[in-house]
């Protein structure tokens, strides 16, 4: 079941962001092991099954570094209520790979989801392309964690995963707050973009239902356009876009491979 609401004005993007780092300067002792630290750039490590590019030395990015019109997006499912909220997202985080649609790769740390952690990622877009990028674990706790998007991302913004418990049920959901990142990604968002967002979404909530037992379950999507000014002063975000970069370096792949065979020989 999906739902779209009209642009809200009510909460600007500024004052989302304004309240997330208020909310991390007021941080109690018991919540500082649960923020990552600040970090000016990424750095990581190659790691097995990804590509691994576009990720290191990049930034992070919020809606306010974004380009497009800032949409909020909730996928929720109702999973059986002997399930905690606590034993829901510790699952979730456990097996976070294994419930994204095939063609898909995510290789976090081998800490698992921990503040601090970058996670690279490569998405199926199609045309044997790989889009690869990353992820920063922004937070996590019992009950929730958030990833923050680098530059290059399809969208600057950050995913929340969360579970509570919801009348005689739990309620496991995914909410997304984003602005596509530049120009060119905008378009692809407005032709068919939003729906494989949705759908990978939908399909991953699925997956994780049928994992605690709430086969069948219905995922519902609830869309609310948040801003509907797209922000053109951060139209040259596209010299960072990873989906031009991951086909350049799709399509040089078998050169590199030549050059550092040959390295090898010599």
């Amino acid at each position: 079941m999906t739902e779209a609401v009209d642009p809200e004005r009510t909460t600007s993007a500024e004052q989302i962001e304004l309240s997330v780092r208020e909310a991390t300067a007021a941080m109690t002792p018991r919540d500082v092991g649960r923020w990552a630290a600040k970090v000016e750039r990424l750095d990581v490590q190659q790691r097995d099954g990804v590509r691994g590019t576009n990720v290191a030395g990049r930034r992070l990015t919020g809606p306010v570094q974004g380009f497009g019109k800032m949409w909020q997006k909730t996928y929720r499912l109702a999973v059986p209520g002997d399930i905690t909220p606590e034993s829901a997202i510790a699952t979730w985080k456990a097996h976070f790979p294994e419930f994204w649609p095939p063609g898909n790769r995510f290789a976090g740390a081998l800490t698992g989801i921990s503040p601090g952690d970058v996670a690279l990622l490569d998405l199926a877009v199609g045309g044997g392309v790989k889009l690869s990028t990353g992820v920063f674990v922004l937070y996590a706790d019992e009950e929730s964690f958030t990833l923050m998007t680098p530059q290059g991302h399809m969208f600057a913004g950050w995913i929340t995963f969360s579970a509570e418990r919801d009348a005689a049920s739990t309620a496991v959901q995914a909410q997304v707050l984003m602005r596509a990142n530049d120009p060119l990604y905008e378009l692809g968002m407005m032709f068919g973009g939003h729906r494989k967002e949705d759908v990978f979404w939908a399909q991953t909530l699925t997956a994780l239902g049928d994992y605690l037992g709430a086969a069948g379950a219905p995922v519902t999507t609830r869309t609310v356009c948040v801003d509907s000014k797209r922000q053109w002063h951060n139209a040259g975000n596209v010299w960072h876009n990873s989906m031009i970069r991951s086909v350049f370096q799709t399509a040089a792949a078998p050169f590199t491979a030549l050059r550092r065979g040959a390295r090898r020989t010599s």
